[in-house]
């Protein structure tokens, strides 16, 4: 499952643009991962701050 570090993340929604089963929530305050998350990994190199982690993803991809 991909996670998300609360206290780095920015709320940009740079992640929630690109993530393909449209399973992650820009709440008000929090972003968050929803239980349909395939944990592709799509999501995480496009976090500017490096809160996102997890995924099945080759790094560099």
């Amino acid at each position: 499952m991909i996670t998300v570090d609360p206290d780095t993340c920015c709320l940009c929604g740079l992640c929630v643009g690109v993530c393909p089963p449209e399973a992650l929530d820009l709440a008000p305050h929090e972003l968050k991962v929803l239980p349909n998350c395939t944990n592709c990994g799509w999501c995480v190199p496009y976090c500017p701050v490096g809160a996102l982690s997890g995924g099945r993803r080759p790094k560099g991809h």
